[in-house]
């Protein structure tokens, strides 16, 4: 906590507007973004090591939080005070911090599969601006971010190997068959272990939510891998314009079932097992329904090129 103090006496306003949008880039949101963007546009392998990376780190920083139940550092110290734009994205526990374990598992993954000397760049500077902007916002412990952080960068370079595979399939297979049995035990911890008395309802609750996601999301994943390798062996080459229209569209259809879908299924099933269907629906989309959208896509990159003289 001397740390964290030590923070918050140095804060200003414009620090805490920079480290607030910073923090942004640890979201659900912004691993999305990338991992669909390079799932749909570039190498579908290494869209499945970004995905199986962050899902797997996730499962495990889950757990962690439930198993541990460390509360935040203002709950510990009612004197401490949080950066407020920073509270309403600061759900659950508090170690380990699920922010920088998005953040650095998916720079690490981008570090990873370019040689671009600019990309890196900015991958590596937003590995270590976001873990650092949690805890100048006052949401998270150096601990919490730092066995965040190692755990993270462990198990990308322990999957590292996967992007260079001739034949990655079946070495995917595996990761994802540990990833479905593993959210499975997790969904199981949440349901059956005798949590304490004190444990925090609302904390729970949240573990209990993202069992649910986060089993829909590996289903969906193994399912959407399955059709693609046997039927669909969807292309992600396009022009670059048509690949960017391609991921906009792609991904405002996405959030629309996220967000459309939530009303229509928690009132035909528990508020739980309605998560788990809807993320498995979200995956699907992406893996699955979307890509059979790609050919089109990389006919008008064709297209154009027919039409230029000079091409």
């Amino acid at each position: 906590m001397e740390f964290l103090r030590f923070l918050e006496g140095i804060r200003t306003p414009a620090a805490n507007t920079f480290f607030s949008m910073i923090t942004y880039c640890g979201d659900v949101l912004f691993f999305m973004v990338v991992a669909i963007t390079v799932f749909w546009c570039f190498h579908k392998k290494s869209g499945y090591y970004i995905l199986t990376v962050c899902f797997l780190g996730t499962l495990a920083n889950q757990f962690l939080k439930l198993w541990f139940r460390i509360p935040r550092p203002w709950v510990k110290d009612p004197a401490f005070t949080i950066v407020e734009s920073a509270r309403a994205a600061a759900t659950g526990y508090s170690f380990p911090s699920g922010h920088t374990q998005n953040i650095v598992g998916t720079m690490t993954c981008v570090m990873f599969i370019t040689d671009k000397k600019w990309i890196r760049a900015i991958a590596a500077a937003l590995l270590l601006l976001v873990p650092f902007s949690r805890m100048y916002l006052g949401c998270h412990t150096p601990l919490d971010v730092g066995v965040s952080f190692v755990l993270a960068l462990l198990l990308a370079c322990a999957l590292s190997p996967m992007i260079k595979m001739e034949d990655h399939g079946r070495f995917l297979h595996v990761l994802l068959a540990a990833g479905v049995a593993l959210s499975a035990a997790y969904w199981a911890f949440v349901t059956f272990y005798a949590f304490p008395a004190d444990v925090d309802g609302a904390n729970l609750a949240e573990g209990t939510k993202n069992a649910y996601t986060l089993l829909g999301c590996l289903l969906g994943l193994v399912v959407s891998n399955q059709i693609d390798e046997h039927y669909l062996h969807f292309p992600v080459e396009a022009v670059w314009w048509a690949q960017i229209l391609k991921v906009a569209v792609g991904l405002i259809v996405l959030l629309c079932i996220q967000v459309g879908l939530k009303a229509p299924l928690q009132a035909a099933l528990p508020q739980m097992p309605a998560d788990a269907v809807r993320y498995f629906l979200m995956v699907f989309f992406a893996g699955t329904v979307w890509p059979l959208t790609f050919p089109w896509f990389a006919k008008l990159g064709n297209a154009a090129k027919g039409a230029d003289p000079a091409a």
